[in-house]
């Protein structure tokens, strides 16, 4: 058994300070190479992080170093080239959202993981947390009642400098527009929460912002437990806001935050009639926010006891296939997708690009 996970980082962009912090927290990883597109960027943060060696690219890391896991934290566009090449290396792969630009790469890295026993975790870490995983108790177990409606809404803004940058805002580089990017979390989120859709209705909108892809979005999901679902992604909205709000027969649960949750954002409010059961509701006393840190300890603790991954980091493509089916419906003027439409679809397996309703003026 792995007495030590040696770990490899691929990509030093913001994101990439919270994998580093993440391995240096856990007592048994520890981060001991990074390569970037950039070798002046690479030397920098591997002196910010004490990290030993900087390679030029993969494939040189890949062959010297021999990592146990890989940490991608690179753009969309090359997350299956690079996921695949730590796989033949006989690495495990955590790697960020969005995992892939496409199911069928999706379906390639998934493939490549089994074919060499290692595990591939997508960082969805709005899943992780006390709150999170109490409130999934409740519903799960019936406490609450059957759930009815629910809004989820991932509100952010993000201007011109942002989508300078030049692989965002484009089909082919970043995959899709503020769904992907970044609805696609608080979409997880309400996934975990409650579970497989059963059908999605949607548009793409191009308010303001200077791209190819969408600023905004808006969906009805159906789930198949019964919920129906309002759905609006934004990357115009000033007042930022990450919302869920889950009515059920006996309570209404919302979280409201913007990067990350703990107890202080979430909310149950019980339906008249239900006030007593409030109490047997209440948070557990032990807080953990939602965070990388959570997430990569338990993928890690998975990995070293050689277990499968935990359900904050498992059902890599749930999410992903929920915001193709925002995509696919889009694509059909706003006409219903189910999952099978989608196992099926001519296109949108291979890419989300899709007609946006230009709104500019």
């Amino acid at each position: 058994m792995i007495q030590t996970l040696r770990c490899a980082l691929v990509g030093t962009g913001a994101v990439a300070n919270l994998h580093a912090q993440a391995v240096a927290a856990h007592p048994r990883a520890e981060l001991v190479a990074v390569t970037d597109i950039s070798p002046d960027a690479a030397r920098d943060f591997a002196a910010r992080y004490g990290i030993a060696a900087v390679h030029d690219d993969l494939a040189s890391l890949l062959a010297t170093e021999r990592p146990d896991v890989v940490l991608i934290c690179t753009p969309p566009g090359v997350h299956r080239e690079q996921t695949v090449a730590a796989f033949a290396a006989g690495a495990h792969v955590v790697v960020e959202k969005p995992p892939a630009p496409s199911l069928d790469e999706l379906d390639e890295m998934r493939a490549a993981a089994d074919a060499a026993r290692k595990q591939l975790a997508v960082v969805f870490q709005q899943r992780t947390g006390t709150a999170a995983a109490h409130v999934k108790r409740l519903l799960d177990s019936g406490a609450l009642g059957r759930p009815l409606l629910a809004q989820c809404q991932t509100l952010w803004f993000r201007g011109a400098g942002y989508f300078a940058v030049p692989w965002r805002g484009k089909w082919e580089t970043e995959g899709g527009g503020t769904t992907l990017g970044h609805g696609i979390h608080q979409l997880d989120l309400l996934a975990f929460l409650l579970g497989d859709w059963a059908r999605v209705e949607a548009r793409l909108w191009r308010l303001d912002r200077e791209t190819e892809t969408e600023d905004a979005s808006t969906a009805t999901v159906l789930f198949e437990r019964g919920v129906v679902a309002q759905v609006v992604a934004s990357a115009v909205s000033p007042r930022e806001t990450s919302s869920l709000r889950i009515d059920t027969q006996r309570a209404t649960v919302t979280v409201d935050h913007l990067y990350g949750h703990g107890h202080e954002n979430w909310s149950l409010t019980p339906a008249p009639g239900f006030e007593a059961d409030a109490a047997a509701w209440a948070f557990p006393e032990a807080e953990e926010r939602s965070d990388h840190g959570p997430l990569l300890r338990d993928v890690f603790d998975a990995i070293l006891d050689e277990r499968p991954l935990p359900p904050t980091a498992d059902a890599p493509a749930r999410s992903l296939e929920l915001v193709a089916a925002i995509y696919a419906s889009a694509d059909a003027d706003g006409r219903p997708v189910t999952p099978a439409d989608l196992a099926a679809h001519p296109t949108h397996r291979r890419g989300f690009a899709s007609p946006v309703t230009d709104l500019r003026r």
